[in-house]
């Protein structure tokens, strides 16, 4: 019993480990969200910058952005981190996390919603943490 719950967790954590390469933009300290542009895309590391984070700063001369790789892990914290310095004014910082392609550029038109409802969505990284945190209870429980 305790190999089929084991190997059942293993065969999640892999499946939520494909090898995955997501591309984002990649820039220091922009001034009119202009890094986002081809030359400024740049391949992340595969199966560790799951990722993609914007930074968003006001200064006295204007909003200027970050845009980079990141790991889940790294650029959840990092957003929650500097939620409360996100406010719009000025020194305000904020940073937000993305994890489908050039996800940290300009925003895009949303499409028009269809007839059918949406189904459950849970994103790989959110998949594995929660693979990843489950596994010692059931290790816990079996022993």
């Amino acid at each position: 019993m305790r190999l089929l719950a084991f190997a059942t967790l293993f065969g999640v954590l892999l499946d939520a480990g494909d090898a995955l390469q997501i591309q984002c933009y990649q820039c220091e300290e922009m001034k009119h969200n202009d890094c986002s542009t081809p030359e400024y895309v740049v391949n992340c590391t595969v199966n560790v910058q799951d990722m993609c984070q914007k930074e968003v700063l006001v200064k006295p001369d204007g909003i200027h952005y970050r845009k980079s790789c990141a790991s889940s892990g790294a650029c959840l914290i990092a957003s929650s981190g500097y939620q409360q310095f996100c406010t719009g004014r000025l020194n305000s910082v904020c940073i937000s996390c993305c994890n489908t392609p050039l996800c940290n550029g300009p925003k895009r038109k949303r499409p028009v919603p269809s007839a059918a409802p949406p189904g459950p969505r849970t994103s790989r990284p959110l998949r594995l943490l929660l693979a990843a945190s489950l596994l010692p209870l059931v290790l816990l429980r079996l022993t």
